[in-house]
């Protein structure tokens, strides 16, 4: 079996300014198309124009080359680090394929790449490329066998007659996850809702491209199926199990992990349990992801992610008012003030995966992780695993709200910072691996 291609959208606008570098023809025509052009949506009809021409082109429609190695795109203006504190603007480059399909009244642009190139540009965009080579090489291994699950996922929902849901809501509750299956006109997006994917715009160094060529063709399996592979952050000590954070499947290789050779003195880690999640996140047990040594941040860390300090142990304030307002806003519901915040329901790494929020118009409780993170920060909180003090009660109504956190992200499957620990302290890339996804296989899928 040889690699497959992959089709990922890279941004949306009602306009897209690109460039081709050298010579791309239109759906195979014999026609040669060089520069810098622009595609525009107008009344749902896709246009391209350069300084000379305008014409209109089918939904779907893909400037191809020959030469992938040489030609390359570029897409002005893309938006990376969506609704997180850093979001920001950039140029950037890529191979392959450029395609352009019209998705929510938008105009989306879409590279067709095959994997191996992908996975090179990925290992780049989520961590530096001059991490250590045993780091690079098990993620290159993660991110192939997260993307060729959600492959088969995608072929799989489009094949069932049933209507895939992710959101659960009643008068008392609404339960919700955000994964890629809403990703149905290609297989997956390039921010953070999938994997980081900059194209050539981050390739700094060959050890990315190594790792890639050195673990080709290599992914996790369990019971012969590709493993839904996943990875954060930091896990904040201890890893998060698939079922609490996405849909109700559980994945015996996604399961909870204590990120260290052993379990901390000191704690119970019966982290359901309010009471010693609370003593756990207040503290800060030993554990790979428990580092503040900067050689090895910088491998993981990319230069803006580099703004966050404090991600193994966090804290945040809010007064009333701003949580009253950010809640109120962000949830679509009018709460009033803020009375309360109530942990109902925790996963094995204390993270939340239902919260009441307890207003004086309004009592309502919201899940997933991310849901809950969405609502209580302008971006993303940095997780859920997190407990709450109330400060100042006037009249019963809280005018503080300080909330202790723990970890980076949804802490399923790799935690980035433990293993990039790990690395430095000589564990082999199977090892890493092998350490998160407990019972997995690594085996060869394609030459």
């Amino acid at each position: 079996m040889s690699q497959p291609n992959i089709s990922v959208c890279i941004m949306h606008s009602d306009k897209i300014n690109f460039d081709l570098f050298g010579d791309y023809t239109l759906n195979d025509q014999k026609v040669k198309f060089k520069g810098r052009y622009s595609a525009t949506l107008e009344n749902g009809r896709i246009f391209i124009s350069d300084a000379k021409l305008k014409f209109e082109i089918k939904n779907g429609s893909t400037f191809n080359s020959d030469e992938v190695e040489t030609n390359m795109f570029l897409l002005r203006d893309v938006l990376i680090g969506i609704d997180f504190h850093w979001q920001k603007k950039e140029n950037q480059r890529f191979m392959g394929s450029l395609q352009f399909v019209i998705e929510n009244d938008l105009l989306a642009a879409v590279n067709i790449i095959p994997v191996e190139h992908y996975l090179t540009s990925v290992i780049s965009s989520e961590m530096s490329a001059t991490s250590s080579p045993e780091l690079l090489k098990a993620h290159a291994i993660i991110s192939r066998s997260w993307v060729l699950a959600q492959i088969k996922k995608g072929q799989q929902i489009k094949k069932s007659d049933s209507l895939y849901l992710s959101k659960a809501e009643n008068e008392e509750e609404m339960i919700r996850w955000y994964d890629r299956e809403d990703h149905t006109l290609y297989d997956v997006c390039a921010d953070d809702h999938c994997q980081r994917y900059q194209g050539i715009t981050r390739l700094y160094a060959h050890n990315a491209q190594s790792a890639v060529e050195n673990t080709k063709g290599l992914v996790l399996m369990y019971n012969d199926k590709i493993c839904d592979a996943r990875f954060s952050k930091s896990c904040g000590g201890v890893s998060e199990a698939f079922e609490n954070v996405w849909e109700p499947v559980k994945h015996p290789y996604l399961q909870s992990v204590i990120d260290y050779k052993f379990e901390p003195e000191g704690y119970e880690l019966d982290l359901k349990d309010n009471r010693t999640a609370a003593k756990w996140i207040k503290n800060s047990p030993h554990a790979f992801c428990n580092t503040n040594d900067q050689k090895i941040l910088k491998q993981v860390l990319v230069e803006y992610d580099q703004k966050t300090k404090d991600f193994y142990r966090w804290k945040v304030e809010y007064t009333q008012e701003e949580i009253s307002a950010l809640i109120n806003t962000k949830s679509g519901y009018d709460f009033g003030n803020i009375i309360d915040l109530i942990p109902v329901e925790r996963g094995e790494s204390g993270r939340l995966i239902k919260l009441k929020i307890v207003g004086s118009k309004k009592t309502f409780i919201i899940g997933k992780e991310l849901e809950i993170r969405r609502i209580l920060s302008k971006t993303h909180l940095y997780s859920s695993a997190f407990i709450v003090e109330k400060k100042d009660i006037k009249d019963g109504i809280p005018e503080k709200f300080i909330i202790n956190g723990a970890g980076w992200g949804h802490g399923v499957g790799l935690c980035q910072i433990g293993a990039a620990v790990m690395g430095e302290l000589g564990y082999s890339f199977d090892a890493i691996l092998l350490h998160y996804f407990k019972g997995a296989v690594i085996k060869k899928y394609y030459n």
